[in-house]
């Protein structure tokens, strides 16, 4: 079994409120979180409006379906117009790992 997670900062375009960048991500965790074997959410930042960081989860049987999901997840949000992709961090693991 592996698994793997993305750690992505981003910053939003223009957004003046909270309630503008709860708006603004939600779809884009909810776009995430449809697909299989992924969980995602926001989890750092909250409380400034034009800053995010998402964390991404991935578990699969394979190192190459982890690496597959992880770079399908990079990919749904870096290419979204209204979001700039600060920085990612990526981490695969096996359980072998322990």
């Amino acid at each position: 079994m592996f698994s793997g997670t993305l750690k992505i900062d981003v910053l939003l375009g223009e957004v003046h409120s909270l309630k503008q960048k709860r708006a603004l991500i939600r779809p884009v965790l909810a776009d995430l979180n449809r697909r299989p074997g992924v969980g995602a959410a926001e989890v750092a930042l909250q409380d400034l409006h034009r800053r995010a960081v998402f964390g991404v989860a991935v578990v699969a049987g394979t190192h190459r379906r982890v690496v597959e999901l992880l770079d399908d997840c990079e990919g749904a949000v870096s290419w979204r117009p209204e979001l700039e992709v600060l920085s990612v961090r990526r981490r695969v693991r096996s359980d072998e790992d322990d």
